[in-house]
This record gives structure tokens, C-alpha cells and sequence, in this order.
């Protein structure tokens, strides 16, 4: 069973900010009745105390199914509550008409009105609070305070209040529920902002693999269009020669072997410029784009002198492990470090809050996979998982005597 830190740890980011915005609210919702309950125990009889608690505690529960519904609306999981939210409107305008009426007309002492003033007050304002959750425009958000409000400073003076008391009623609920509803809705700015930026986060990790296949193609296009276009001419030319049985037919087909060859050897040159990374680079990039993202990186250890090919095998692993940081779990901090023992190389790559990619762990995964089978072309090996410090831990081990991958034959 994991602990709740590990829970925490393996949320990311906007998950975190959602669950934290979602307690949040029901915690706020949870301090209408200690508000309400303070008064009632402590002005008035433990039967009447309980007797106005009862209509406070489902509002109360149908203020968290709301609010629960509509931050689940507010990142696209569920449609508007719309019957939840006339609902609790109602609700809310019923509970404290009925509890200003008594207080103002029915047998009650000092006391008691006390009680029913701090549930009109109280309910109107947590109210109209978990309703503006449930509104994304601001224009609305702003007739509802004004309209509850309005409606406080209305019925109290219809029931017998003076016109000035009545007036600062209205007042007083509206700046209360104005500053709920305000948190409200800058609640649920912040929690869409998280997501978006999130959203922005990954789909520049996809603009970056989409422009180094484009670069790709582009020197593959160079490399072959002019070939491929001069062996065609070229072999178009020798069949007209040959059908004429002129000796001239072999010289051109000599050509297009030649340039077929030339061909041959410049996509080998694309494909190995490609395939190899150096990790004196992509340490600079990775330290580079992490602190980007916000995260500390740290990079530490001696790379120089090492050979092509291991520098090439480990300047991959340096890749993926970035790619992996930046799009799982919810790092802050991210350390690579580079040791020289006799006669290998171990690059180790922490960080404090990326977990291991969906299906990729010790022995699967499509990423830690590949990484293995380049590693293993120069005798390295690769170990990746969660450590017992909570952290996430990839080491890659190249010997220094690795040999390079067999090239594809000529």
C-alpha cells in the first residue's frame, strides 16, 4: 500500500492543483455549519440548536455536490449542472427566507434571533459562493451576487425592517458573497490556466519531434531528389541506347551504378548524423529546456575524451530521460550526473517527481526499450525505476571500449 506522499507525488501538476482547488472547496463548504453551530449551540437550546441545524447540513451537502459537479464541468469531465444549480438556489433563497420570517415575526427570544439572523446571513453568502462555480462568465457571476443581494435587502424589509437596516443587509450580503463568489471564479481561472499551460507544455514536446522529423525529411529530400531524379534521366537514356545497340548504353548504366552508390553512401552520412547524439550537447540542451520548464536541473561529471560512440549512446539516454521529466509526474528538481569509473561510463539521471512512463518500467516500455537495444549495440546496459527516496532513477552503464553498431553494408 503506498504511502500518501507517494499518492501526492505521483499526481502532476494540474492534478495537484485540482484536487487542491476541489478540498478546498468542500472545506469551505464545511464551515457553514461550524459557523452557523457556534452561534446556534451557543445562543440558543440544544433542541432548537439541532432543529436549525438539520436544514444547514443539506444545504451544506448540496452546496459540495454542486461544487463537485461543477469543477468537474469546469475541466471538461461533465456537462453544466444546471439542475444542481437551480437547486441550490432555491434551496439557498427558501433557507433564508425561512429563517428570517421567525425571527422577525414568530414567538423567538434575543437569542434565537441571533441564531436565525447567522443562518440567513451565512447561508446566503456560501451560496451564492458554490453557485459561481458553476458560471464561467463574469457577467453572471456578477447578477447573482447583485440579484441575491438585492433580493436579502428586499425581503428583510418587507418583513418589518427599516429601511436603513434593510439596506445595509444588502449590502453586507453582497460584499460577503461578492468576495465568495470572487474566489470562486478565480479558483476555476486558475485551475483552466494550469491545464492550458500543461497542454501547452506537451504540445511543444510534439512540435519539437514533429520539426526534427521535418528536418529529416528535408535532408532526405536533398540527398535523393537530385539522385533519384539523375538516375532516371540516365536510365531512361541507357534503354534508349541499348534498344539501339549502341555501346554507349554501358557507360550510362556504369553512371547510375555510380550515382546510385554516391546515393547510397549520403543517406548512410543523413541517417548517422541523425542516429548520433553528442552528450556534451544534449546535456547543454537538457539542462537548458528543464530550467524552461521550470525545473531545477543540475548536471554534473567529465565528459571529455570519450568515445564517439559512447558519447553517441549516452547522448540518447539524456534525450529520453528529458523527454520523460517534461512529460510525466511533476518534477522540481532533475540531477544528471556523469562518473568515470575504471574503464566504463555511468550516467545517472534523478529526479523528484517524474514517475516511470505508462508501461515503462524495468523490463517494458517503448521508450526505456529502445534505449536498451542502442546501448547494447556498444555493451551497455540500462536500469530505470523508482528508488526507495521516492525519486526516480535511470542509470546507463557504456564500457569504455564499446564498439560501434555494425553499419548497413554498402
Amino acid at each position: 500500500m503506498g504511502s500518501p506522499g507517494g499518492w501526492w507525488g505521483r499526481k502532476s501538476t494540474p492534478a495537484k492543483v485540482e484536487t487542491y482547488t476541489r478540498w478546498s472547496f468542500h472545506f469551505i463548504a464545511l464551515s457553514e455549519p461550524t459557523v452557523i453551530g457556534v452561534t446556534a449551540f451557543g445562543h440558543a437550546d440544544a433542541r432548537v440548536a439541532l432543529l436549525v441545524m438539520t436544514p444547514v447540513a443539506a444545504h451544506v451537502a448540496l452546496a459540495m455536490v454542486t461544487a463537485s459537479r461543477a469543477l468537474d464541468w469546469a475541466v471538461g469531465r461533465r456537462p453544466q449542472p444546471l439542475r444542481l444549480l437551480w437547486a441550490l438556489g432555491a434551496a439557498t433563497a427558501l433557507l433564508a427566507v425561512a429563517a428570517l420570517v421567525p425571527g422577525r415575526y414568530g414567538p423567538v427570544g434575543e437569542d434565537t434571533g441571533t441564531v436565525l439572523g447567522s443562518v440567513f446571513g451565512a447561508v446566503l453568502c456560501y451560496g451564492v459562493g458554490m453557485m459561481a462555480l458553476g458560471l464561467r462568465e463574469r457577467r453572471r457571476v456578477v447578477w447573482l451576487v447583485v440579484g441575491f443581494g438585492a433580493g436579502a435587502g428586499l425581503v428583510a424589509w418587507a418583513t418589518g425592517m427599516p429601511a436603513l437596516a434593510a439596506l445595509a443587509m444588502a449590502a453586507f450580503v453582497t460584499a460577503a458573497s461578492g468576495f465568495f463568489a470572487a474566489t470562486s471564479f478565480f479558483s476555476i481561472w486558475l485551475l483552466n490556466a494550469v491545464y492550458a499551460l500543461d497542454e501547452a507544455r506537451e504540445t511543444r514536446a510534439r512540435l519539437a519531434v514533429a520539426e526534427e522529423r521535418l528536418r529529416f525529411g528535408r535532408d532526405l529530400h536533398d540527398v535523393m531528389g537530385r539522385n533519384l531524379a539523375v538516375i532516371a534521366l540516365k536510365s531512361e537514356l541507357a534503354v534508349q541506347l541499348a534498344r539501339r545497340e549502341r555501346p554507349e548504353a554501358v557507360e550510362q548504366m556504369i553512371e547510375v551504378q555510380r550515382i546510385a552508390q554516391e546515393s547510397q553512401r549520403e543517406v548512410r552520412e543523413v541517417v548517422r548524423g541523425y542516429r548520433r547524439a553528442d552528450l556534451e550537447a544534449e546535456l547543454h540542451g537538457a539542462r537548458g529546456v528543464l530550467r524552461a520548464a521550470g525545473i531545477d536541473c543540475e548536471v554534473g561529471g567529465e565528459t571529455g575524451g570519450l568515445p564517439a560512440e559512447v558519447q553517441s549512446a549516452l547522448g540518447w539516454v539524456v534525450r529520453e530521460a528529458t523527454t520523460n521529466v517534461l512529460r510525466h509526474g511533476d518534477a522540481k528538481k532533475c540531477t544528471v550526473t556523469v562518473r568515470r569509473p575504471k574503464g566504463r561510463v555511468v550516467l545517472t539521471v534523478r529526479n523528484d517527481g517524474a514517475t516511470a512512463p505508462h508501461g515503462s518500467t524495468r523490463t517494458g516500455g517503448t521508450g526505456l526499450a529502445g534505449l536498451r537495444e542502442r546501448l547494447s549495440a556498444v555493451g551497455g546496459t540500462l536500469d530505470a525505476g523508482e528508488a526507495r527516496d521516492g525519486e526516480f532513477r535511470l542509470v546507463a552503464e557504456v564500457p569504455l571500449t564499446a564498439r560501434p553498431a555494425l553499419e548497413v553494408a554498402s
